[in-house]
């Protein structure tokens, strides 16, 4: 009796012994991610329309996913120092890219920039559009952008557009529309808008082209007048305000974005899950409320829809730079 049921142990041990074996040999489920907090890397510093726009993002996506969506302001010379910090991080959706049109321009105005947002990146949403405008003194003459044309055609060499530094947004506005128009201008770079703001004040110069945001307060006291936007399509934000293309700069067009990215080979679950979450928070309208306040259409896309607006843009930039012969970094 005691034999048996010692051979009984034995044998129910070894079963025990293979099953937990068995148990240890078969494949884990995998968490579904995000298992920990996230991280926004930005190539720019707090207080800018994409650290806004990041953070109002930011903060609904951490609700949405049940795990902390951080920013990181890693500002530098051609978004070098964040693409790197991206680019070298594991791809596994932790470390996330802020892409804009600033990448684009980016490959466009260096001679050897050390990553390529295309090869580099995967993308998984655009965040947000929004536009160029084009502004006058309240007290300026020009009353529509056609007037300021048909006044700088007549007097060639003598009017002056304020933008913010060579190689920006802006300033590749006003060089692309300095080129569709065919006129004899002055671009003049400034370091920051409110010395354009000023700049324009005085008649130091009769035009500036920037954000929405850097004139909306001077707009607003009536000291400054928007005459134009740069979208192909009047802007939902600037009611009244016509486009360029409608002002008579047939084809200009100049829209800046911001989206997500990832490392190239981050799985395409994560990339799925995150698009879907941005896509459901970018649909809240106070969301859109919060980004419609500092001048940003709250504008959702699939991944390959965004990365063909990076590789479109490229191409945009690298030819409006080289016509207008702006030396490479």
């Amino acid at each position: 009796m005691v034999k048996g049921l010692v051979k009984m142990t034995v044998r129910g041990t070894a079963w025990l012994g293979l099953a937990a074996m068995l148990v240890a040999l078969a494949p884990q489920a995998k968490a579904a991610w995000p298992e920990k907090p996230i991280k926004f890397v930005l190539p720019f510093g707090a207080g800018g329309v994409a650290d806004v726009t990041a953070r109002i993002l930011a903060d609904k996506l951490s609700q949405k996913l049940n795990q902390r969506v951080v920013v990181e302001n890693m500002p530098g010379p051609g978004g070098i120092a964040a693409s790197r910090a991206v680019i070298t991080a594991p791809a596994d959706g932790y470390t996330m890219a802020w892409v804009t049109n600033g990448a684009a321009i980016s490959v466009a105005t260096f001679q050897n920039l050390p990553f390529d947002p295309v090869k580099d990146f995967a993308m998984v949403s655009m965040a947000g559009t929004f536009d160029l405008v084009f502004v006058v003194n309240d007290q300026s003459e020009y009353k529509t952008l056609a007037d300021v044309i048909k006044a700088a055609k007549d007097n060639p060499g003598k009017m002056n557009i304020g933008t913010i530094a060579v190689g920006s947004t802006q300033n590749l506005g006003a060089e692309l529309f300095k080129s569709l128009t065919g006129l004899n201008i002055q671009i003049v770079p400034y370091k920051n808008s409110p010395d354009i703001v000023v700049a324009l004040l005085r008649n130091d110069v009769q035009l500036m082209i920037d954000f929405p945001p850097a004139v909306a307060g001077q707009v607003a006291d009536k000291k400054l007048r928007i005459l134009a936007s740069s979208s192909p399509q009047p802007s939902p934000l600037l009611p009244g305000v016509p486009t360029a293309d409608q002002a008579g700069v047939k084809g200009y067009e100049v829209i800046s974005w911001n989206g997500v990215g990832v490392p190239k080979d981050t799985p395409k679950e994560v990339i799925d899950t995150m698009n879907k979450a941005m896509r459901e928070v970018l649909a809240m309208s106070e969301v859109q409320e919060q980004l419609g306040k500092v001048g940003v259409i709250a504008k959702a896309s699939t991944p390959e829809e965004a990365l063909a607006r990076l590789t479109a843009d490229i191409k945009k930039w690298n030819d409006v730079v080289d016509k207008a012969g702006i030396p490479r970094k």
